[in-house]
């Protein structure tokens, strides 16, 4: 949702594990992701893994590059972002336990 709303950079520091998790992130908006617990469990070799599989998506999708895909899908490029908004609002809502 901050994605072109603030000056400045955006960066995911939890939850990611692998390169589909980073895609993600970037998609949304992410200049930055960090992969401390995968790294931790994994060993440093999880990052040629994460960047084999962004290369592979990105050539698959015809991306030219990981900055074209940069805020991708964030709020600013939706279509309705309106709707979108209504409708987390109303997911979060339905999910809430007293």
């Amino acid at each position: 949702m901050l994605h072109g709303q603030v000056k400045g950079s955006l960066g995911v520091t939890g939850g990611v594990h692998d390169g589909l998790g980073a895609l993600k992130a970037v998609m949304a908006g992410a200049d930055a992701v960090q992969m401390v617990s995968a790294l931790l469990i994994h060993g440093p070799e999880r990052l040629a893994q994460a960047r084999a599989t962004l290369a592979e998506w990105l050539e698959e999708h015809e991306y030219e590059s990981l900055a074209q895909a940069r805020g991708s899908m964030s709020l600013q490029k939706c279509p309705n972002p309106q709707a979108f908004t209504r409708a987390n609002y109303m997911r979060i809502l339905n999910g809430w336990k007293a």
